[in-house]
């Protein structure tokens, strides 16, 4: 039997946003429009995350001066592939996601005020569902044809200050986004490079 029919979406489905998809450096010079992007928030929104709290926010470098100064807070072998990407979004986890807790877990009275006080503990919940959502995110970006780059190579601490003062976000990662250029064989990478293996379900899975 084989695993795809094991599946509920059709085989390329699973091709397009996992068995095929590659992390890519190189992309195409097609924008990424706010529509676009829009359009997988949409979807991405419903997976789920504690308390249904959704902590992920989306910061979109577009700017020639807002991408400098983005650059000057990667590791130096993530600046060049930034620099050249059509879209770079810093994807950040809000400390502050409780405020809007009365909005998403109205059946959860006074949730909100218990996590007031609480930062460490909102802390640690925004990082863990905002990196849970980030997940979501590059699932929903392959799934609208688009390649993503993923990156934490980066001085954290510098681009929240500088990209996030004054404000409860925190980043976690920035993906850089675009299409695949015409001249990469497969989904966005060099024939050159091949696919590295994967651990099988043997290696990761247990039943007690």
């Amino acid at each position: 039997m084989s695993i795809d029919t094991e599946l509920r979406v059709p085989a390329e489905i699973a091709d397009l946003v996992f068995r095929s998809a590659r992390t890519v450096n190189t992309f195409a010079d097609d924008e990424v429009t706010d529509e676009q992007v829009r359009a997988v928030w949409d979807v991405v929104r419903w997976g789920p995350t504690a308390m249904n709290t959704l902590p992920l926010r989306l910061l979109l470098v577009r700017s020639p001066e807002a991408r400098e100064r983005l650059v000057g807070h990667m590791n130096d072998g993530n600046k060049a592939k930034t620099l050249r990407a059509p879209l770079s979004i810093v994807v950040a986890a809000d400390l502050d996601f409780h405020e809007h807790l009365p909005r998403l877990a109205p059946h959860m009275a006074g949730a909100r005020e218990n996590l007031a006080g609480a930062e460490a503990v909102r802390e640690r919940m925004s990082r863990d569902n905002a990196f849970l959502q980030a997940g979501y995110l590059i699932v929903g970006l392959r799934a609208a044809g688009l390649h993503v780059g993923p990156m934490t190579g980066y001085d954290a601490a510098g681009l929240d200050a500088d990209l996030f003062a004054g404000t409860s976000w925190r980043s976690i990662m920035v993906a850089n986004v675009g299409a695949a250029p015409a001249d990469v064989e497969g989904f966005g990478m060099p024939a050159s490079h091949p696919r590295q293996t994967r651990l099988d379900f043997e290696d990761v899975a247990r039943t007690i």
